[in-house]
């Protein structure tokens, strides 16, 4: 059906002063990143763009810099290093909006390194537990090559690709990287009750990965006729489905379907959802479009910060001026949940960091970047409770997270704040 070639073989198309995207998570082509890289004395200049990948990064070694330099999308512990070491940059952009940057031609692709499927019988393959922009990679790049997996799923929706789409095959027989979750502290375990305790019955649930969502998740078992339409899941949702709390009945975009673009978990969440027809992959300019998760009742979105000020504004991406992670699809989300008939909006989050320092804070640091503005955000929620924004004023969002601060640092937030104008 189609001849397959070396990994060493497959790269030699990538050429110095190339741009070579890479489908993302736990789909990170790694066969054909370790092949290339393996060349880097050949290559000068290759532009290597991507969301967050897991597993290895090596052309991101700063000793590189000459060969490889890093453009992300979002940025994930493995390249974070080289924004400081000056070998990476990041391109801020809505995750809803990615796709676009291919399709309008804004960013040129020379080159896609996918991660896909077996074909099947008719020749068709599947980009299994990522899609994303993958799509829109393949229809911008001159070039296509694919690392076919004996153990990549085969998923449901749009990762559908024929064989014919693809110009170069490497197979390999490669474990998919996992990510297993550490058991909720006690903290996560509080915020997950006040979450839990804003789901209603028949709500469409957007959310991450982490110790927060999953401890959410394990607080809804009696919860009844649950959606989902994400951006990405893990293996809390599992459970939930085999238990069906979470059926998508009532959901009003792909009704008895779980909706996402992209899966992150353990070898049990990749085999459940192997040629399984209830969980739907899709682009994110589909799962993010805020028109589209809108028209779901009871849309709720629930999200993280690095830190919130005191009238509402939201840090996600930054540390103050040091880029840490990525606008991603919050802002799709928590506007669409915000639209949506009877949505909640909600950040959740511990009131401080390990080292103590409060994450409720008088004004941002300098320098962080606001993901989601103070007009968007409708729940904050701590440790110590639950603040709801929506239609407050300035006044009353104050002393509502000061509330729910850390009690060791809200008097300091409270006077701090006043001070400030």
């Amino acid at each position: 059906m189609y001849k397959s070639v070396s990994a060493q073989e497959a790269v030699k198309v990538i050429k110095s002063n190339d741009r070579v995207y890479l489908q993302a998570a736990a789909a990170v082509p790694q066969v054909l990143i370790n092949a290339m890289t393996e060349r880097h004395e050949e290559l000068k200049n290759v532009e290597v763009c991507h969301l967050h990948i897991e597993g290895e990064a090596p052309y991101a070694n700063p000793e590189l810099h000459e060969s490889f330099h890093v453009n992300s999308f979002f940025i994930g512990k493995n390249v974070r290093h080289t924004l400081k070491a000056g070998n990476g940059s990041y391109t801020p952009v809505f995750l809803s909006e990615l796709p676009i940057l291919f399709k309008r031609n804004n960013i040129d692709l020379d080159v896609a390194l996918i991660h896909v499927s077996v074909p099947d019988k008719h020749g068709y393959c599947s980009l299994g537990v990522s899609v994303e922009a993958t799509l829109a990679a393949i229809d911008n790049a001159s070039v296509v090559i694919a690392q076919v997996n004996e153990q990549m799923p085969r998923t449901h929706g749009d990762g559908i690709i024929h064989f014919s789409e693809i110009d170069m095959f490497v197979e390999c027989n490669e474990p998919l990287p996992e990510h297993n979750l550490a058991q909720p502290t006690e903290t996560e375990q509080k915020i997950g009750d006040f979450v839990a305790g804003l789901i209603e019955d028949k709500s469409t649930l957007q959310m991450g990965i982490g110790s927060i969502p999953n401890a959410v998740l394990s607080r809804l078992t009696n919860h009844k006729d649950l959606g989902l339409h994400t951006e990405m899941f893990s293996d809390g949702v599992i459970d939930l489905i085999l238990k069906d709390v979470i059926n998508g009945n009532h959901k009003s975009v792909n009704p008895g379907r779980a909706l996402t673009t992209f899966l992150v978990g353990s070898k049990r969440l990749y085999d459940y959802v192997d040629d399984n027809p209830f969980v739907e992959m899709r682009e994110c300019d589909y799962t993010n479009d805020v028109a589209i998760i809108r028209q779901n009742k009871k849309m709720v979105a629930i999200n993280s910060a690095v830190e919130v000020d005191v009238t509402g504004q939201v840090c996600a991406d930054s540390i103050g001026s040091k880029m840490y992670s990525g606008v991603g699809g919050q802002m799709d989300f928590i506007r669409a949940a915000s639209l949506s008939d009877g949505g909640k909006a909600i950040i959740a989050l511990p009131s401080i960091t390990k080292n103590g320092i409060s994450r409720i804070v008088p004004s941002l640091k300098p320098g962080a970047g606001v993901v989601t503005t103070r007009a968007h955000v409708h729940y904050v929620v701590t440790e110590y409770g639950v603040a709801n924004l929506y239609g407050k004023t300035i006044k009353e969002r104050v002393k509502a997270l000061v509330n729910i601060a850390h009690p060791d640092h809200r008097e300091f937030i409270d006077r701090q704040y006043f001070e400030l104008l």
